[in-house]
């Protein structure tokens, strides 16, 4: 199915995709999340990627675990963050009332809509009451296969129309921001925080 081929795609690029995203300052961000979590709040960093941002929640004092579907990806996040990295599909996860707060940066997005919705109930579940998730994905309206990865985009619209089917979560706050990667800074991205009610 295509999150095979998703991961194919990470495994086959984890070197280069991790050098181009570990050095990316994604501190505004990170931040923003912070600030709305205790100091020692747990987070999972779900879909981690290159740990960048393991590395750097933990170097602001919080405790992090992390996941991410590639094991390429596991092995060289690991390396950087100095932390184990848990080798799971985003379906696998089975926590309840764990975490303080769900760090999904550009990450679920590679699920289609229908998997997203079970995957967003089991990170509702693995949150406390009043935990935050942060997500995010491309803007727009396209669903489908792109350079060899499935993506779910969303715009402000559809993404309030897909969360209406899910129970004890409101948006936070959304805002939109450019790619902070060089030469995609025309690429825009939708940036939500959700809070479990």
């Amino acid at each position: 199915m295509n999150e095979n081929k998703t991961i194919d795609y990470y495994n086959q690029n984890a070197n280069s995709f991790s050098k181009m995203t570990q050095s990316v300052d994604f501190s505004t961000t990170q931040d923003k999340f912070l600030a709305l979590l205790q100091p020692n709040a747990l987070i999972l960093d779900f879909g981690c990627g290159s740990g960048r941002d393991t590395k750097y929640f933990m170097n602001h004092g919080y405790k992090v675990e992390a996941t991410d579907g590639s094991e390429e990806l596991c092995k060289l996040a690991s390396t950087y963050a100095g932390v184990p990295i848990k080798h799971m599909l985003f379906q696998e996860l089975d926590e309840q009332r764990k975490y303080d707060g769900i760090w999904a940066c550009s990450s679920i997005l590679h699920l289609s809509k229908d998997e997203l919705k079970n995957v967003m109930q089991r990170m509702l579940h693995a949150l406390k009451d009043n935990g935050v998730t942060y997500t995010s994905f491309k803007y727009g309206t396209f669903e489908g296969e792109r350079n060899g990865r499935y993506f779910t985009d969303f715009t402000e619209e559809t993404f309030d129309r897909f969360l209406r089917g899910i129970s004890h979560v409101k948006i936070e706050e959304q805002w939109l921001t450019g790619d902070v990667r060089p030469g995609r800074e025309s690429e825009q991205w939708l940036n939500l925080i959700l809070r479990k009610v």
